[in-house]
């Protein structure tokens, strides 16, 4: 256990353990729905789990909804990565700036979760409609991030193989 707790970054600890903490201790003080487990150990991963869906919903919707808006603008992709050699600050502030983005997703996502406990769950809605609701959520979820990720790589390949 210990050094799996040692190889999380601040990164991971920051945009996926701490928001997934955050979400269930104040869903289960705020709804009627109970994350928390009493095992430590998978709770860990649960919440980290529950942490890294939100910091996606955070990458996938929240930015470009602020991109759109122009709240945001970001720099070139390619002149990000050569700022980042020069300037190693740049990859911090970048770690914060995604933990706003994680933070703002995860408020969001308490927000509809209230509404889901409040206004929903009175309804009686069968549970099979929310669980498959819920699994096709999250293929679209982690399908878009791997596209996304994918991108980030072949940016950085295209930029090698260019020098």
């Amino acid at each position: 256990m210990k050094d799996i707790v040692d190889k999380i970054s601040s990164y991971n600890l920051f945009n996926y353990l701490f928001p997934g903490v955050i979400y269930v201790g104040i869903l289960n003080k705020a709804t009627s729905i109970d994350l928390i487990l009493e095992n430590n150990f998978i709770g860990g991963f649960f919440y980290y789990f529950i942490g890294f869906v939100i910091s996606r919903m955070g990458s996938l919707i929240i930015e470009p909804i602020l991109k759109k808006w122009k709240i945001v603008k970001f720099s070139d992709y390619s002149d990000f990565v050569d700022a980042s050699k020069e300037d190693d600050k740049i990859n911090l502030f970048s770690e914060v700036n995604n933990t706003y983005r994680t933070l703002i997703s995860l408020s969001l996502l308490l927000g509809l979760s209230v509404l889901y406990d409040k206004f929903i769950v009175p309804l009686y809605l069968a549970s099979i409609w929310i669980n498959s609701a819920i699994s096709i959520s999250l293929i679209v979820l982690f399908t878009f991030s791997y596209r996304k990720q994918t991108g980030f790589i072949n940016k950085r390949i295209e930029k090698h193989k260019s020098k």
